[in-house]
């Protein structure tokens, strides 16, 4: 945590100004709220500061501290981080530098993340993985054979996607994803066999706490898409190799509401034509019922703790 917290803290102050002559400042969208307008040309692709940061702490923690660390494990998490992080580069590089406001298409988005999703299987039934899933709070596992190739999918496609749609606030993520890497870090550490998720679980939270120095309000840098979809395919494939796949949805709740705010809120209005919340996802219906920014963000951060501190107890207790 300690190392990747400095790395990320040192590589920030010269990325945030290389960002700003390339002129990769964040468009804010006209159809957001109006007090998010003066945030439009703040920098953009920090993520990449994050992957980083990550990446370098998580492969020299392996060698230095971890004895006969899995190397499969290493290379499918680092794998998911990089490739979802390359495919949300891809994005705010197409919205920031080609001026296209809404960066890849959903059809192209969701093929580059169906396709590191199949890759990801693939590795892991050839490594024996086993395809079976524990019921959270008792001692039942469920088989699932060929249909964890689907939860595979799911997960990683719709965690990248839940938690990039969390990203819309300074700090938000940066500290939601925080709290829940940091439990998944915990129950990592307490398995067996799992010290190097552990680790790179733990070098997230450190990465994200150095990038909230910068990212708290008023930001001075975002994360972008490189950030965010790389974090979500990150802490669902954090989930998948320590079998707490059903535990993300307690940890990992805070992503979880702010996606289906935006479920129900399309459901609602293209069925009644009215709107369920002021806008969505969550976060943005508070701000516009009044509440400051600070004030969603510390409130979502708390939540994501509860949920955190939740799901670490169900383990414990139960697991």
């Amino acid at each position: 945590m300690a190392l990747s917290f400095i790395l990320t803290v040192v590589i920030s102050p010269i990325t945030i100004p290389f960002l700003r002559r390339l002129k990769f400042g964040q468009s804010i969208r006209e159809e957001g709220p109006k007090s998010h307008q003066k945030k439009s040309g703040t920098p953009t692709m920090g993520g990449v500061m994050i992957l980083i940061a990550i990446t370098l702490t998580t492969i020299i923690s392996s060698i230095w501290f971890i004895p006969n660390p899995s190397q499969v494990h290493l290379f499918i998490v680092l794998f998911v981080l990089v490739g979802y992080g390359l495919l949300g580069f891809l994005d705010d590089y197409i919205k920031v530098a080609l001026k296209r406001n809404m960066g890849l298409n959903s059809k192209q988005k969701m093929l580059g993340q169906i396709i590191i999703a199949v890759i990801v299987y693939f590795i892991l039934e050839q490594n024996g993985f086993s395809t079976y899933i524990e019921i959270p709070g008792t001692s039942m596992e469920l088989e699932l054979g060929f249909g964890y190739a689907l939860l595979i999918l799911v997960m990683l496609v719709g965690g990248s996607n839940a938690v990039n749609l969390t990203d819309g606030l300074d700090g938000l993520l940066a500290g939601t994803a925080a709290i829940a890497f940091g439990a998944f870090g915990i129950l990592a550490w307490m398995e067996e066999g799992n010290v190097e998720v552990a680790v790179f679980s733990l070098a997230v939270v450190g990465s994200l706490l150095g990038f909230l120095v910068f990212n708290a309000h008023p930001a001075k840098v975002f994360m972008g898409d490189t950030g965010s979809l790389a974090l979500g395919g990150a802490i669902a494939m954090v989930a998948i190799l320590t079998k707490l796949e059903l535990l993300l949805v307690i940890i990992g709740g805070v992503f979880v509401i702010e996606t289906l705010s935006v479920i129900l809120q399309v459901a609602s209005f293209k069925t009644t034509g009215k709107r369920i919340f002021k806008m969505s996802p969550l976060h943005h219906h508070y701000e516009l019922k009044g509440w400051t920014e600070w004030k969603v963000v510390t409130t979502f951060w708390t939540v994501g703790f509860l949920f955190a501190v939740l799901g670490i107890y169900i383990e414990v207790m139960f697991g």
